[in-house]
């Protein structure tokens, strides 16, 4: 059995590191990775593969810094090649990325299935990129892996009634995978609030970001914390544009983005994590610590409504009211809300036996 894996960003590497341990383990079934280049500087790429002892890829397309159109069709074009080339029983794709509906499409005119995993999730928000992509690759996927119960829900009423399996989240496997490694966690500063800020809809107007600086060096003072940055290259670009000086924020510490375990420990220790990222919303949930959604939505819900993640977008009161009410009371995390840790595990069986290799 050949499997072959697609993937191009960071979040990507993390999940795709958690079944290519658990394919290594099967004697009958190769993997081979398509990196498609979407991130491609050493920080956001290249190091990932080694911290994570994912095996190098076979394939690295080198397609970044273009329109959305174009990367998706250069990514088509090129996945196709090594498809037909390699002939595999199924592709995996993961997440939201151009890479994931690229590899979807390239997949589905070649007639190979298509596994889907992080399947169900949806925003509502049609103004963004990763909406798009999740939607229309769940709508031509084989097999749909969906984290929570509510994400196979969702399926079904978008009338995608076969092959949707709950199967947990996978990035609960590496964090529990990488957290072990983690033997001295101590920082300084240790009174902070973490934050990180990527998607386009909030890096694409420079005084958006310039407000967001003075809200959270505001509270900062106010409850006497730092905040530490891990600036992301599309931000960086940003700040170069528009000739941006980071000493014009002193609590706020801009440092290069981190490996996957330094964020580990960064999450870790903060008193307050602040982020549009998916992932790094899960993350605070299972470091416990309580998070603020940087986004008008959030397609975790169950976090949502478990008061462990507030929603207040870039907006100045709500932003200030959401600190106020994580620093002033007991948050209570809930066990148990994206399985058990085994889903690499319940994905690669399932693949084994739809596609061709029972043991």
């Amino acid at each position: 059995m050949k499997i072959a894996t697609i993937v191009g960003a960071r979040p990507q590497f993390i999940k795709a590191s958690c079944l290519s341990r658990e394919i290594q383990n099967e004697k009958n079934i190769t993997e081979v990775i398509i990196h498609t280049g979407q991130h491609f500087s050493e920080s956001m790429s290249n190091s990932f593969f080694d911290k994570l002892n994912i095996p190098e890829p076979k394939y690295n397309l080198d397609i970044h810094s273009l329109s959305h159109g174009a990367m998706t069709g250069r990514m088509i074009e090129k996945i196709e090649d090594v498809l037909i080339k390699e002939k595999p029983n199924v592709v995996v794709v993961y997440g939201d990325t151009n890479s994931t509906l690229a590899g979807a499409l390239a997949s589905i005119k070649l007639h190979i299935p298509i596994a889907h995993i992080e399947a169900g999730l949806r925003s509502y928000n049609m103004n963004m990129p990763e909406e798009i992509n999740r939607i229309l690759t769940d709508h031509i996927s084989t097999v749909l892996f969906c984290p929570t119960e509510s994400s196979k829900e969702i399926l079904m009423k978008e009338n995608i009634q076969k092959n949707g399996i709950v199967v947990g989240d996978i990035m609960y496997d590496a964090f529990l995978y990488e957290s072990r490694k983690i033997i001295n966690d101590k920082i300084t500063p240790s009174n902070y609030f973490l934050l990180t800020i990527h998607r386009e809809e909030n890096t694409n107007d420079f005084q958006k970001l310039i407000n967001l600086f003075s809200t959270l060096t505001e509270s900062s003072k106010k409850y006497n914390c730092e905040i530490i940055f891990p600036v992301h290259p599309r931000v960086i670009n940003l700040f170069k544009k528009n000739n941006f000086l980071d000493t014009d924020f002193d609590r706020i510490h801009f440092i290069d983005p981190q490996g996957y375990i330094e964020m580990l420990i960064l999450e870790k220790n903060a008193k307050l994590i602040l982020t549009d990222s998916g992932g790094l919303q899960k993350e605070a949930y299972w470091s416990k610590v309580p998070c603020i959604t940087l986004r008008e939505e959030t397609e975790w819900i169950e976090l949502q409504e478990c008061g462990i993640n507030i929603v207040t977008g870039l907006n100045e009161q709500k932003i200030n009211d959401a600190i106020k009410y994580f620093l002033s009371n007991d948050v209570v995390f809930p066990e148990g809300l994206y399985g058990i840790g085994n889903t690499s595990k319940n994905i690669l069986e399932i693949l084994k036996f739809m596609f061709g290799c029972v043991s």
